[in-house]
């Protein structure tokens, strides 16, 4: 085994039962501490991967309740060592790693190249199953990470290795629904919420040449919107703007990460358009009528494929599009974490772990 150090949920509050969003804006947060860790030695198509950035994912919060958890799916680094039958990475490559780190290999998803949808379910990058010892994965809050080279990607050298982490989880979510619905110039996009996800799917959307806007509960980020390339910004709790702007959007990117009613951007959508469910992953209720008439479309997304994580980066990396992000010392970690905990960030903080060495 190799051993490395990060941050570490110890303990667990009161609250550990329970991982409902309400709950988790207003339950204290488990601290997470400082401890050594260990990685598997390499099999012979791993990497040891150096961890220099890890974004603070707004999953990572509900994480924090369970014991022994090390937080962290979306990181930047460089490679340290290769087993013997990597071709593909030598020592020194800078890579990014996502929230997935193996998958079954041969079911249809997978062959596709969708193995955020393996029928067997995806390892994930923490808290998952280790398809060859079982063990529980442990995340990228750390200095060192042992990842199967296949879900490892090379890090474009136009992208700023911090700025790029939450590429992996953030971008990759909004990229594929993106892609997948054929965003491009001409396409109308509305992003509902304008957060971790909402601005990268606002930067993504700009890039790809739609007409964008953003909708939003307050005209507080009506700058912001603007800055990132939207060309307005709706507020969700005016009901002349959101009459104005019924059936406006070919595709709605619905971010929002709160329970909410669907009802009021389906009537967004134009006809034959889709709103994709992104922000919020639990139960929702739909009114048949809210789709039936002009026959619209509710979809939803998550995560992405090897081949749809590359093609992102390669996009990102051809039109300068990072997050917008706070780069703090992971020591700052549990600062970090209730900041999240309470919609303080503008719009993705990110944990430098040179302060780990």
């Amino acid at each position: 085994m190799r051993t490395t150090v990060g941050w570490q949920a110890t303990n667990t509050g009161p609250n550990t039962e329970t991982n409902t969003e309400t709950t988790s804006q207003r339950a204290p947060l488990p601290k997470l501490r400082r401890t050594p860790l260990e990685r598997r030695d390499l099999r012979p198509d791993d990497l040891a991967i150096r961890v220099d950035f890890c974004g603070v994912c707004h999953t990572d919060l509900h994480a924090v309740r369970a014991h022994g958890v090390v937080p962290g799916h979306e990181f930047t680094g460089v490679v340290t060592e290769t087993g013997p039958e990597v071709t593909d990475f030598t020592v020194g490559d800078p890579v990014a790693v996502g929230n997935i780190v193996d998958s079954c290999g041969t079911c249809a998803m997978c062959r596709a190249g969708q193995e955020n949808f393996c029928h067997a379910f995806p390892t994930l990058t923490y808290g998952g199953l280790d398809r060859h010892d079982g063990s529980t994965t442990l995340g990228g809050y750390s200095r060192e990470y042992v990842v199967r080279d296949r879900f490892a990607y090379p890090l474009p050298a136009a992208l700023d290795p911090a700025a790029a982490a939450p590429l992996l989880c953030a971008g990759v979510t909004v990229w594929e629904p993106l892609r997948a619905l054929g965003v491009g110039p001409g396409t109308r996009v509305g992003v509902a919420g304008l957060g971790g996800l909402g601005h990268l799917a606002v930067k993504i959307a700009v890039a790809l040449g739609a007409d964008t806007s953003v909708i939003s509960r307050t005209p507080d980020k009506t700058d912001d919107a603007r800055r990132l390339g939207a060309d307005d910004l709706i507020v969700s709790t005016a009901p002349k703007q959101m009459a104005a702007a019924r059936e406006r959007f070919d595709v709605v990117i619905d971010t929002i990460s709160a329970p909410h009613d669907l009802s009021p951007y389906l009537r967004l959508v134009a006809m034959d358009g889709t709103l994709s469910h992104l922000g919020h992953l639990g139960p929702v209720t739909v009114e048949t009528t809210d789709l039936l008439v002009g026959r619209k479309k509710l979809s939803s997304a998550g995560s992405g494929g090897r081949p749809a994580t590359t093609a992102m980066l390669d996009f990102c990396a051809e039109h300068a599009v990072t997050a917008d992000i706070e780069l703090l010392p992971s020591t700052h970690v549990n600062e970090a974490l209730t900041r999240l905990q309470h919609n303080d960030v503008r719009y993705r903080f990110v944990l430098d772990l040179s302060d780990l060495d």
